[in-house]
């Protein structure tokens, strides 16, 4: 117990819910003492030998004298490692059965007596040992894994290696046309070691053994995501684990981890970016160390990563090229990014504490009444009768649907919390229909897991069972009839009160897994994805015409497919103005574009300065949102005085203004897997000064934004990528790479625009093309997709080309005809 927890401890103890989660944390600890045996002496184990190889579609299979590696290229270029009959599915994280094998892809001996797969984009060089090399066609490394090691139980057969086979092993849910049920890893189900089911071995890493993977990249690589990182998004050296979790509270850049982790890598360097995924649900350590250039006697000192996983199939996925490239090939595996309506890529309120239909009246008269847009207004837990999911508080909203009929004529909708505990009391409509449908979560022994969260003594839905999938699926049409248009889930890690110790369900606790059977060591990382998953598809049930809104504070590789998130209980502070930028840049690296934070923090009051500046970044960012506790200060622009009103006015219009642009860039993020908002160094990898720029991003290829990330600022350094950028304020003309120096007053943050750039934005006329002057004797161009609406067709994507001609600038649809849209020019 740490000195947060003891005072919390403390704090909480003479509270009737503290005392209740005292007694939950006593039962949770004794459930898993008895169900989950003590680890004794083990022995760890190393491939051996290679002594054969079997060439198969898209690579093969190596034999080594106590394990076996299936080595596979995907069409598309993506590089499969899987040992001892691991398999890519069932996953949690693929999108369908996964890729097919590269027919062109040949194994073939390599020259120091190991094996390599050469194709078109990738060479895959396996040891002797067991090693594998990711390099490029040119044959620069990218990445060497070095041969796994795994501890196995003194006693056990010493001839199987970390045996994936088994069932439960990652926690495998394969997608409509997947491979259907079945044992992740692909074995067969049974009683196995460690409290999870065994497969056609029963030991090794794919039946809860423990094992390592360690990994050197080149020395001046750069490492990003793992998911929600508030100390990113580059990561330094460290240790970061890969176990899904509530802070207990308003978070910064120290605290680490948090509610999203995912064991996804992006490695930046000058031989090329690649992506690194170990498809393991279990829990798990990540420890980075940056390489040296020139280390030592002269020789560069590689950078490393070590991965400790306590269990799971050993199993990954490299992706490489450039970060375009990677992010597509990563969406193909995993899923093409959800868009979200149109309406949800405008402003929109939130605060726990609304209280009552006249509060959330009075606030949205006061957008209104100011002339500021304001797109949906967010619903807390305070809406609820007594706290409980999928009710109404009669006496405080007697009458929701007129409300929300009311707030939609305004253009404004609602948006509910749905959390996924469900309060355990007989008679209450939603846990007598979990009962029968037998969709909670049980323990060893077959009885219900319990735990306290907000409406007090709760059992929770088993996410890993489509049966549960499907009967909590069919509560959100009680959402729908309530007139809310999107539903964000929360306390989903998942949470269950304790006044110390880890804040979930005990690790005993036994989950279906498809059909494979496990418990919550493999299927806690997925159950916030799990959830995401069955609101998602009763939403497209329930509404098939409409694009779902859905975003969920915690989940796993692969959550795009079902929405976004949020940054959660951030701290009100600069720090935390800080952790929101790169919890959304980590967030989009690993494949999640529409995200973003509670703008002024979670609790606390933030000053005016911190609350505008706060505004301001949230402007550019995918979910522009305020949220607060109910203890906190108010979040309503006019909250912070005149000034601050007309700065944050001006923040609003301009997101406005950009609507048409994150419209399109939401389309553009469905079809390429790009972000919204990117890296500075996205365009440029090789720039080794932007891989280490933090406080910028871009968003789009069009514009850089440069926020006020610190008090009393009102100027600021920006690092340029190469090319021409325009101060889009002054129209002022900079020349990249290097750095400049530009002015930042309270009423903006710096915003350039590059040259050439084609953006679509809201004139006073409607929608229009705003272009930027290309450098002379170059083009430049943008892409357009129309806001047709929030239903599931592919709207048709248009393309402009911008030139000097006749010593003016020219705009043109990509087959050289004229645009149907006003054209203004800027920048000349």
């Amino acid at each position: 117990m740490d000195a947060r927890d003891l005072v919390r401890t403390v704090k909480d103890a003479g509270t009737a819910r503290g005392l209740r989660a005292l007694r939950t944390a006593w039962r949770h600890d004794r459930a898993d003492a008895a169900a989950l045996p003590r680890r004794g002496a083990e022995r760890a184990r190393v491939p051996g030998a290679l002594t054969g190889a079997e060439p198969l579609p898209g690579g093969g299979v190596l034999r080594f004298a106590r394990s076996e590696l299936r080595v596979m290229v995907a069409v598309g270029g993506a590089v499969f490692w899987g040992w001892d009959g691991a398999g890519w599915v069932p996953s949690y994280a693929l999108a369908g059965g996964g890729p097919e094998p590269d027919p062109r892809a040949v194994l073939e001996p390599d020259t120091d007596g190991g094996w390599r797969v050469v194709s078109e984009r990738v060479t895959v060089v396996v040891s002797r040992t067991g090693a594998v090399e990711v390099r490029t066609p040119g044959g620069a490394m990218l990445r060497r894994e070095l041969p796994p090691r795994w501890w196995e139980p003194v006693g056990e057969a010493v001839d199987g290696g970390p045996r994936a086979g088994a069932a439960g092993a990652g926690g495998g849910a394969p997608e409509p046309g997947g491979a259907g049920g079945g044992a992740p890893g692909g074995g067969a189900a049974g009683d196995g070691v460690d409290g999870v089911p065994g497969g056609a071995a029963g030991r090794g890493a794919g039946s809860g053994a423990r094992w390592l993977a360690r990994a050197e990249v080149p020395a001046d690589a750069r490492f990003f995501g793992l998911g929600g990182r508030a100390s990113g998004p580059r990561l330094r050296d460290g240790t970061y684990r890969l176990w899904n979790t509530d802070p207990r509270g308003g978070f910064g850049p120290e605290d680490d981890p948090l509610y999203i982790t995912m064991p996804v890598q992006v490695v930046v360097s000058d031989a090329g970016t690649h992506l690194m995924f170990h498809d393991s649900t279990w829990d798990g350590r990540v420890t980075l160390r940056e390489g040296e250039e020139g280390a030592g006697s002269g020789q560069d000192r590689p950078g490393v990563s070590e991965l400790r996983m306590e269990g799971g199939p050993l199993r990954g996925w490299v992706l490489v090229g450039t970060p375009a490239r990677v992010l597509r090939g990563w969406a193909a595996l995993t899923g093409a990014p959800a868009v979200p309506p149109s309406w949800a890529l405008g402003y929109q309120h939130a605060r726990w504490g609304f209280g009552s239909e006249r509060e959330v009246r009075r606030v949205v008269a006061g957008y209104r009444e100011r002339g500021l847009p304001l797109a949906a207004v967010h619903l807390d837990i305070d809406h609820y009768a007594g706290h409980r999911v999928f009710t109404v508080d009669r006496e405080r909203f007697p009458d929701l649907p007129a409300l929300a009929g009311e707030l939609r004529e305004q253009g404004v909708r609602l948006v509910s919390i749905v959390d996924p505990a469900v309060k355990a009391e007989p008679g209450d409509a939603v846990y007598e229909g979990g009962r029968a449908a037998g969709a909670f979560v049980r323990d060893a022994r077959g009885r219900e897991v319990r735990g306290e969260v907000w409406p007090g003594e709760c059992v929770y839905p088993d996410f890993t069972d489509p049966a549960a999938r499907e009967w909590w699926g069919g509560l959100y049409e009680e959402r729908l009839a309530q007139g809310f248009s999107g539903v964000w889930h929360d306390m989903n890690e998942p949470v269950s009160f304790r006044p110390f110790g880890d804040m979930t369900l005990p690790r005993s606790a036994r989950h279906a897994l498809e059909g494979a059977g496990g418990d919550h060591r493999a299927a806690h990382n997925v159950y916030g994805l799990a959830m995401a998953r069955a609101g998602y598809e009763a939403l497209v049930r329930l509404r098939p015409a409409e694009r779902p809104f859905l975003f969920s504070r915690s989940g796993w590789a692969g959550m795009q497919r079902y929405g976004g998130t949020w940054s959660g209980d951030v701290e009100t502070g600069w720090p935390g103005l800080r952790a929101s930028l790169a919890l959304v840049l980590g967030l989009g690296l690993c494949g999640v574009p529409y995200s973003g934070p509670d703008v002024g923090g979670f609790g606390g009051s933030p000053s005016p300065e911190l609350y505008l500046r706060w505004f301001q970044l949230g402007a550019y960012l995918p979910l522009f949102r305020t949220h607060a506790a109910i203890w906190a200060g108010r979040r309503e622009p006019w909250e912070f005085g005149a000034e601050v009103l007309e700065h944050a006015r001006a923040a609003l219009a301009e997101r406005e203004r950009l609507r048409p642009y994150f419209v399109t860039l939401a389309q553009l993020a469905h079809r390429t897997g790009a972000p919204y908002v990117r890296p500075v160094w996205w365009g440029a990898p090789e720039d080794r000064a932007l891989r280490d720029c933090e406080d910028a991003f871009l968003l789009g290829d069009a514009l850089l934004v440069a926020p006020v990330l610190e008090p009393g600022a009102d100027r600021r350094a920006v690092r340029l990528p190469r090319g021409r950028w325009y101060d889009t304020a002054t129209g002022a003309a900079y020349e990249g790479p290097g750095q400049v120096l530009l002015d930042a007053p309270a009423g903006r943050v710096p915003v350039l625009a590059r040259a050439g750039a084609v953006v679509p934005v809201r004139g006073a006329a409607g929608l229009e093309l705003e272009v930027w002057a290309p450098a002379l004797g170059r083009t430049g161009g943008g892409l357009l997709v129309r806001d047709e609406g929030d239903g599931f067709a592919l709207p048709e994507l248009e393309r402009f080309v911008a030139r000097w001609a006749g010593g003016q600038v020219w705009v043109e649809r990509e087959d050289g005809t004229a645009p149907e849209l006003p054209v203004r020019v800027r920048g000349v």
